[in-house]
């Protein structure tokens, strides 16, 4: 059999596009003499993100929809157009056995023009409420990879598999790591460590939450890791410095989260499919605050998917400065409902998404 290609299509965000990656190393490890390509959206972060990961990627002109009134609004159809006709150029120049898509602007041009030229699809959708794109592609695809129940609302039953959201290996076992983790970021093992987390970006609600009520922090039980994101790091640093506090730890980065997983009693988060699908592999209690400014909700959906099982709490972001700090000091203090918010959301975990999708892309393939 004559190598197999594939295009694995899709990005904008992370929560987009590391479940990419780690199907195409999936898909690697299963197969080295495999070839893939990276569709992504022209100045994207996947145009950076996935050659680091060491792979190749193409960009296509594609943009979004603007929610307010936009000139750029105006260039949308030309755009398209553009994206479709270059889709189809670079089907017929690769060849692909197969494409994937994984959300994101790219993955609509690349596997509509597939779809049309006969070419066998996979979606994988990572969010409990399908957004349009995938909507619409879902009428031709071969096989939709969930990570929710009830997706038959949105997609053919037929066609869905529940594999779980693709999150990074390293977060696999963090069971042996919490001393290690102790140490890496010098803590008191005798305390309670709360982890806030808001992206690379950061979450301006989040950090105006802790901020705004810093005071309430200083307690001697509870040492807190914040990660604030690069955007807010100097407007937190300055504020933080003031309030004198040495059981918080400020970074605009966190390069171990495995190590800061590790060492979490509590997180604090937006809600987005990624996050909450690292959040059930590594068993943690969680606060979700979702963030208002995503497409459709959906991380109030994603957020209220654990509420239901009573695997997390949510505070809507309207709600979180009043809320946020208050009720995370008074769930670290309640060991049982800790125990209990663990113990549920562990049964939610799907450790081996990305194989059982790879291993699907394979067999579609085959047929």
């Amino acid at each position: 059999m004559s190598k197999i290609k594939i295009i694995v299509s899709g990005g904008g965000t992370g929560g987009h596009i590391y479940p990419a990656i780690s199907i195409a190393n999936a898909l690697k490890a299963k197969q080295d003499d495999i070839e893939i390509l990276f569709v992504g959206a022209e100045g994207k972060m996947e145009m950076e993100k996935v050659p680091a990961a060491g792979y190749k990627i193409v960009g296509l002109p594609i943009r979004g929809l603007q929610r307010n009134f936009s000139k750029e609004n105006l260039k949308f159809f030309s755009r398209l157009f553009k994206s479709l006709r270059k889709a189809k150029k670079i089907i017929k120049e690769f060849k692909p056995n197969a494409v994937v898509g994984v959300g994101g602007y790219a993955s609509g041009p690349l596997l509509h023009t597939a779809n049309k030229m006969g070419i066998p699809s996979l979606i994988q959708e990572q969010n409990s409420y399908a957004g349009i794109t995938n909507k619409l592609l879902a009428k031709k695809a071969n096989k939709i990879c969930v990570a929710y129940k009830g997706m038959d609302r949105f997609f053919p039953a037929d066609k869905i598999l529940f594999t779980g959201n693709p999150v990074r290996k390293d977060l696999a076992k963090l069971d042996d790591l919490r001393l290690e983790a102790q140490q890496f970021f010098n803590l008191d093992p005798n305390k309670k460590t709360l982890l806030v987390i808001g992206g690379s970006l950061g979450a301006r609600t989040i950090n105006h939450s802790i901020i705004e009520n810093i005071e309430a922090l200083r307690d001697e039980t509870v040492q807190v890791i914040w990660q604030c994101g690069k955007f807010y790091h100097q407007e937190m640093k300055e504020k933080l410095s003031k309030a004198n506090m040495d059981n918080i730890q400020l970074y605009d980065f966190v390069s171990r989260m495995d190590l800061a997983y590790a060492c979490a009693d509590l997180v604090i988060s937006r809600a987005g499919a990624g996050t909450i699908s690292e959040l059930c592999l590594v068993r943690k209690a969680c606060i979700l605050v979702p963030s208002p400014n995503v497409s459709e909700d959906h991380q109030t959906k994603n957020a209220m998917a654990l509420v239901n099982q009573d695997a997390a709490l949510m505070i809507p972001d309207i709600e979180s400065k009043e809320r946020l700090v208050d009720e995370s000091l008074l769930l670290l203090h309640d060991e049982s409902k800790l125990a209990k918010l663990r113990e549920n959301i562990a049964l939610l975990a799907k450790p081996n998404a990305a194989d059982e999708i790879a291993e699907e892309i394979l067999k579609m393939i085959k047929q």
